[in-house]
C-alpha cells in the first residue's frame, strides 16, 4: 500500500493514537488540565524539552486532531485552533506586525476583517492599503519597503470576486513577505492557496467546515516555523477552541468533500437558473460565463463553491422583499449550513461599511447572498422563484 494516502482518505483516517480502550472515534476531551508524571516531567513540559498536553488554552487532544487533518487537506505542516474564525484573521495578522507595519489587502473581504484592519490594528499604529482584487498592477504598486504581509479572500464574501493566487505568490516571493489567505469560502476541497505559495491559510470552520450551523470555530495553517508565532501569540491572549467545538469540526472534515460536492452542484444550478430572470439584473457565481474572471476560477478552483449572490430589482426594497417571500431558506448570518440560508449584506454582514466602500466591492442595495445547502434542488429553486414573483 502506498505512503502517500488520497485526500478524503487523510480527511477520514488521520486520527490522533488511541487510548488503552481503543476506541474507533477519538472520545471528547472536556478538561482544563492535565495531569504531569512529576515535577520534572511537568518542567520539562513547559521548557518544551516534551511533548504533551499541559492546559487546554494551549493544546488539546481534540483540537490537535483537528487541526492534523485540516493541516494535511490544505497541504500544511501545522496550524493553531481557535475559538472562532474572526479570532483566526485576527490572530493570522497581530502575531506578525508591530506598529509601524504596513499590510497589503483586497478590497473585497469579510466586514468584520475590514474592521480589524480599520479600526483595530490602525489604532496601534499598523496601516493597510486596499487594492481591486482584480488588478495586478495594483497589487505591486502598493507594497512599501514597511509591508509585512499581504491578505486576501478569494472568492469574496460576499461579491464573489477573485483574486489570482499564482500571482499573489509571485509577488510575495519576490519581495520576501508573508502571503495570508482566507480560505473559508473554497475550502481545501475547492482550492488549496498553499500550492499556489501562501505562507497562511486562516479559516471561519463555523462554515462549511462545520456545515451545519452548530459550532463556532476556527483555524490558522502554515509551517511550522510561523505557527510557532502564532502559538506565541494565541497561547498569550487566549482564543482557544473549546474541545467540544474541535471535536465536532474534526468529525466534519470527515464529510467535507462529499459535501462541498453537492453545495457546488446545487450553486452552480441555481446561478444557471436565474441567470436571465427578468427580476435579477445580475448573477455572480465563479463557474458561470458570465462571471468576468470564469478562466481563473477554472484555473484555481476544482468547482465554484457554494455561494451564488445576485442583484434584485427594486434596489434595498427589492432585496428585501425578496427575502421576506421565502418560505423554506432560512434567513440568517451564517453560511455553509445543510440548509441554505439568504442574506441580504448592505444591512447586515456589511452594513458597517460606508455606501462609498460598498459600491468599491459590488456590495449593491439589491444584493442577495444564497449560502446553496444540501436541500433537493427543485425545492431550492422552487423557492426563490416564488420569491421573486412577488418582488
Amino acid at each position: 500500500m502506498s505512503d502517500k494516502r488520497g485526500f478524503d482518505t487523510d480527511a477520514i483516517r488521520t486520527q490522533l493514537e488511541r487510548s488503552p480502550h481503543r476506541e474507533h472515534a477519538q472520545p471528547l476531551f472536556l478538561t482544563s488540565s492535565f495531569v504531569f508524571d512529576s515535577a520534572e516531567h511537568a518542567q520539562a513540559l513547559f521548557n518544551q524539552e516534551a511533548e504533551g498536553a499541559i492546559y487546554s488554552r494551549y493544546s488539546n487532544p481534540n483540537n490537535d486532531e483537528f487541526i492534523e487533518r485540516l493541516a494535511k487537506m490544505e497541504r500544511c505542516d501545522t496550524g493553531i485552533a481557535t475559538a472562532s474564525g474572526m479570532a483566526a484573521m485576527f490572530a493570522s495578522m497581530a502575531a506578525f506586525v508591530e506598529s509601524g507595519d504596513h499590510i497589503v489587502a483586497s478590497r473585497a473581504l469579510f466586514g468584520s476583517t475590514h474592521q480589524v484592519l480599520t479600526r483595530i490594528l490602525a489604532k496601534w499604529g499598523v496601516s493597510h492599503t486596499y487594492v481591486d482584487p482584480t488588478d495586478t498592477e495594483g497589487w505591486r504598486n502598493a507594497i512599501t519597503e514597511r509591508t509585512k504581509m499581504i491578505f486576501a479572500e478569494t472568492p469574496s464574501n460576499p461579491g464573489l470576486q477573485l483574486v489570482d493566487l499564482e500571482f499573489l505568490g509571485n509577488l510575495a516571493r519576490e519581495h520576501r513577505i508573508l502571503l495570508s489567505v482566507d480560505n473559508c469560502f473554497a475550502t481545501p476541497c475547492v482550492q488549496r492557496p498553499a500550492d499556489f505559495g501562501a505562507h497562511i491559510i486562516t479559516h471561519s470552520a463555523t462554515k462549511f467546515i462545520d456545515g451545519q450551523g452548530r459550532v463556532l470555530a476556527g483555524a490558522i495553517l502554515g509551517s511550522r516555523e510561523l505557527m510557532d508565532e502564532v502559538q506565541f501569540f494565541t497561547r498569550h491572549t487566549g482564543p482557544a477552541l473549546s474541545p467540544f467545538n474541535g471535536w465536532v469540526v474534526s468529525r466534519s472534515l470527515e464529510t467535507l468533500s462529499v459535501r462541498m460536492d453537492r453545495h457546488a452542484e446545487n450553486a452552480e444550478q441555481l446561478a444557471r437558473k436565474l441567470e436571465g430572470h427578468p427580476r435579477i439584473s445580475r448573477v455572480h457565481y465563479p463557474f458561470l460565463d458570465s462571471h468576468p474572471q470564469v478562466e481563473l476560477a477554472r484555473r484555481q478552483m476544482k468547482n465554484g463553491g457554494g455561494i451564488v449572490t445576485f442583484e434584485v430589482a427594486g434596489g434595498a426594497a427589492g432585496g428585501m422583499r425578496f427575502l421576506n417571500e421565502l418560505k423554506m431558506i432560512s434567513l440568517s448570518a451564517n453560511l455553509g449550513d445543510t440548509r441554505s440560508i439568504a442574506t441580504h449584506p448592505a444591512s447586515t454582514t456589511h452594513s458597517k461599511l460606508t455606501e462609498e466602500e460598498r459600491q468599491a466591492v459590488n456590495i449593491t442595495p439589491g444584493l442577495v447572498r444564497i449560502a446553496v445547502g444540501l436541500e433537493t434542488f427543485d425545492d431550492i429553486i422552487a423557492d426563490v422563484e416564488q420569491a421573486l414573483e412577488k418582488v
